[in-house]
C-alpha cells in the first residue's frame, strides 16, 4: 500500500514514522511513504502558500492554487487523473484507486473501523492543513473525506497524518506477522481489550489471576470476553449503547 502526504513539513511525519514495525515496513518495501512539499508549488518568489481570508477574519488560509498543483503532482504520477491547465480551473478526475483524506479536527473520528476501511484502497493521499486553515474550494474539488483524530486542534495535520499510517498499516497483513493480535485488540467487536499478564507471577503481592495459569483454555477464553466487556463497561461505557 501506498502513502503519501502532502505537508510543509514533511520531515515531521517521517521522523514519526521512524521506528518499530512501520519502519520495518518501509524498509522491506511492505508499504510506502512518500512525502511532498506543498511550498514547492507555490509561483512567487516568496514561496508563497497562505493569504488571508474574504471577508475578513482572523489567521491565514493555505491557498487552494497551491494545494491543488501539489495534490495534482501525485494524482498526475501515473497519469490517473486529468487537470486542466488553465488555474481558474482546478477540476480533477481521480481514479478509485486513489483515495483523499484531509486532516481536520472538523472531520468524522477516526475509528479502528475507519482504519481497516482505509486500508483496502491502494493509495492514500493525505493532505496536512496549517494556519487558520484550507480554502474550501480545495477541500470540495479534491479531497473524498475529511478525518478528526480527537475533539482538539493541533498545530498542523502531520502528526494526524502520522497517526492514520500508523493505524491503518496495522490492518495491511504483511506489517503486523500475527493477524490474531489485530483481530483481538481494543475495539475489535466494539469493546476494549481484557487485562493481561506476564512474568513475574507475583509482583507487589499481586498475583496473576489464577485462571490465567491453569492451562484451561475454554476458561481463559470465557475469562477475558468477561473482562473484556468489564472493562468496557468501567472506561469507555459509550461504546456499549445501542444506536
Amino acid at each position: 500500500m501506498k502513502f503519501t502526504v502532502l505537508s510543509l513539513f514533511p520531515e515531521a511525519v517521517r521522523a514519526a514514522l521512524d521506528f518499530s514495525l512501520i519502519k520495518k515496513s518501509l524498509t522491506a518495501g511492505r508499504i510506502e511513504l512518500n512525502t511532498v512539499q506543498i511550498r514547492d508549488f507555490s509561483t512567487d518568489k516568496h514561496k508563497t502558500v497562505d493569504d488571508s481570508p474574504y471577508g475578513g477574519g482572523e489567521g491565514m488560509l493555505m491557498r487552494a492554487d497551491v494545494l491543488h498543483r501539489a495534490w495534482a503532482s501525485v494524482a498526475l504520477e501515473k497519469g490517473v487523473a486529468e487537470s486542466s491547465t488553465d488555474e481558474s480551473s482546478l477540476g480533477s478526475t481521480v481514479s478509485a484507486a486513489v483515495h483523499t483524506v484531509f486532516l481536520s479536527p472538523q472531520g468524522k473520528p477516526l475509528t479502528s473501523e475507519k482504519a481497516r476501511q482505509l486500508a483496502s484502497f491502494e493509495h492514500l493521499v493525505l493532505v496536512c492543513g496549517h494556519y487558520e486553515g484550507v480554502d474550501q474550494r480545495f477541500i470540495d474539488l479534491c479531497v473524498d473525506e475529511e478525518l478528526s483524530i480527537g475533539d482538539y486542534v493541533l498545530t498542523g495535520g502531520e502528526l494526524a497524518a502520522a497517526v492514520v499510517v500508523d493505524a491503518v498499516s496495522r490492518f495491511i497483513p504483511s506489517v503486523v506477522q500475527n493477524l490474531e493480535s489485530v483481530n483481538r485488540d481494543s475495539f475489535e467487536g466494539g469493546l476494549l481489550k481484557y487485562p493481561q499478564y506476564t512474568r513475574p507471577p507475583v509482583f507487589e503481592s499481586l498475583p496473576v489471576p489464577e485462571v490465567l495459569l491453569g492451562g484451561d483454555h475454554k476458561k481463559i477464553e470465557a475469562w477475558r470476553k468477561e473482562q473484556s466487556l468489564k472493562v468496557t463497561q468501567e472506561k469507555r461505557p459509550d461504546l456499549l449503547k445501542s444506536d
